[in-house]
């Protein structure tokens, strides 16, 4: 599992390195959702953290998370504002190839 460098954390999420913690290890959340970049696609998914819990996820497809927010809600004001970043500093909807630059800066 590994996190975005410049983590986009919903207003609502406190202590978020006690969260990465608990994700990493495994440990239980349970107000807790996760933004990720898509696999093989150029989306972000999201959803609650106790999907994060299957082995076969955390073994063979470790997600790349991009967001932590609070609620379903949050999560979706998250990916409005990503999405909406990238488009206003680069001129399209390519947020893989935005985010991933960001891990370069």
């Amino acid at each position: 599992m590994k996190f975005h460098r410049h983590l986009y954390v919903g207003d609502r999420v406190k202590n978020v390195e006690k969260v990465k913690w608990k994700l990493r290890v495994g440990a239980g959340l349970v107000g807790i959702y996760v933004i990720t970049l898509g696999h093989g696609t150029d989306q972000l998914e999201f959803y609650h953290a106790a999907y994060l819990k299957q082995k076969f996820l955390r073994r063979y497809r470790p997600p790349y998370i991009v967001g932590l927010a609070a609620s379903q809600t949050e999560a979706q004001t998250l990916v409005e504002t990503i999405i909406a970043e990238c488009y206003q500093k680069t001129g399209n909807a390519q947020i893989k190839k935005y985010l991933l630059g960001q891990e370069t800066m």
